[in-house]
Parts: structure tokens; sequence; C-alpha cells
């Protein structure tokens, strides 16, 4: 059974104040449910539609298309201190569009990427929409929020290297890599229409270029963020094979 104060708590989560009140974070469909149940994250509450009704499952749901199972996931704490770990690893510098941000995160675990660290103006990985584009990667990628130009500055300091795509950046199929074996690797992803910020523009210690084929015939303006992380991590990871 279902009851009327946790109808009304599912709704609430839609809203990143809500989510950030209660802790909570809503997933749904079979396969996210199932990754959620074993990825050791506490699930607080799981409803299936054969037990409370296809019509409460369609009143709960956030989806346009109701799945048959849905659950409340209690949200990890992030550690006071946030490692800069070894390896290859993300800064998303103000991604907005769910859509990104979930494929990001799908990227991120299919290449081993160390962690994902964000500003805090990229939208929330506890987004519905996030949840469900990152198809369970959410449970497996470490991601921590922090303050991108700090972190990357930081990241120097560590002996690191720090990524950015650029238009006036070096060809990234012909500049050699640091790959995060002996120190740590930042690729920075920046916003959608602006690019990487100024202030961790300031930070990226090697300017990269993804070239466009035929070269003098761009086409389009710029790639998708979550299309160019997957065409650098993938440059990145190729150099270790």
């Amino acid at each position: 059974m279902i009851t009327a104060a946790q109808i009304k708590l599912i709704h609430s989560l839609a809203r990143k104040k809500d989510r950030d009140e209660a802790g909570l974070f809503v997933v749904e469909g079979e396969k996210l449910v199932a990754e959620a149940l074993h990825s050791g994250w506490p699930v607080e509450y799981v409803f299936r539609k054969e037990e409370i009704g296809e019509k409460t499952m369609e009143r709960i749901s956030l989806l346009s298309s109701p799945s048959p199972v849905l659950a409340l996931v209690r949200q990890p704490s992030q550690p006071a201190s946030v490692p800069i770990l070894r390896g290859l690893s993300l800064a998303l510098d103000g991604i907005r569009d769910p859509g990104n941000l979930g494929t990001i995160l799908r990227i991120a675990d299919w290449f081993g990427v160390s962690a994902v660290y964000a500003s805090p103006d990229t939208v929330d990985r506890f987004n519905p929409k996030v949840v469900q584009a990152t198809m369970g990667a959410i449970f497996r990628v470490p991601f921590y929020s922090v303050e991108i130009p700090s972190f990357c500055s930081s990241v120097l300091s560590a002996g690191g290297h720090v990524y950015g795509t650029f238009l006036d950046g070096e060809n990234l199929y012909q500049k050699d890599l640091s790959c995060g074996t002996d120190s740590p690797a930042v690729i920075v992803i920046g916003n959608e229409a602006n690019g990487i910020s100024a202030a961790t523009e300031a930070q990226v210690s090697d300017r990269l270029f993804i070239p466009p084929y035929p070269a003098d015939d761009p086409g389009s303006e710029s790639l998708n963020a979550a299309v160019a992380t997957a065409i650098t991590v993938a440059e990145f990871r190729r150099r270790l094979l």
C-alpha cells in the first residue's frame, strides 16, 4: 500500500529544494531500481504496480510513461574534504541540460573515469531526467560538487594537468596527453551555450581542439557537450591501449 503522505512526498521530489530537504530522490524503471538495490545506497521505499495498482502508479510517476516500479533512494553525503583522485577525471563547468549530465555520467562509467566534479550551477544529478539518462551510472561514478576554478588550481598544485577544449586549442589527435597514470588528469567540460568560464579557463594548462572533417569545412558551429566529452575521453583512453 501507499499513503497520501508518501504520494505527496514523491511529487515534491520533482523539485531540487524538496529533494535537498528530504535527502531523497526518485528512481523509476525495473533496470534502474535493480541497480539501486544492488548499489549499497539506502533504498527507503519500493512501490510496484502490481501492489499499488496501475492508476496509483500513473499518479505517482514523474515520467510521461509510468514504469512498473518506483523507488525512493537516499542521497549519499559528500565528504568534508573532496579528494583529488589519481587517473582521469571530468570537471563540469556549468552543465545545465539534464540529458547531457546523464549521458556524461554514462560516458564516465563506460570509460572508467575516476570521478566527476561538478560546479554548483551544474544541473542537480538527482533531477529525475538526469537519473533516467544515466541508465544506472549514477550509482557507480564518484561525484563531487566543487568550485571548479579552485579545484583545477589544486589539481595543478598536485602536479596534474587540466585540459579543456577550445577553437584555438591544439589538435586533440596530435597533442601529447597525460592520461592520469602518473598524476591527476582532468578534462573540463564547459557550459552548453557559453563554454568554459573565464575563471576556469585561467586554470586550464592544456588547450585542446577537436578537429572537424574536412578541416576547411566544419559545418556545425560546435559539438554537443556530451558528444565532445565522449570524443575527448575516448582519445585519452585510446592512448593507453
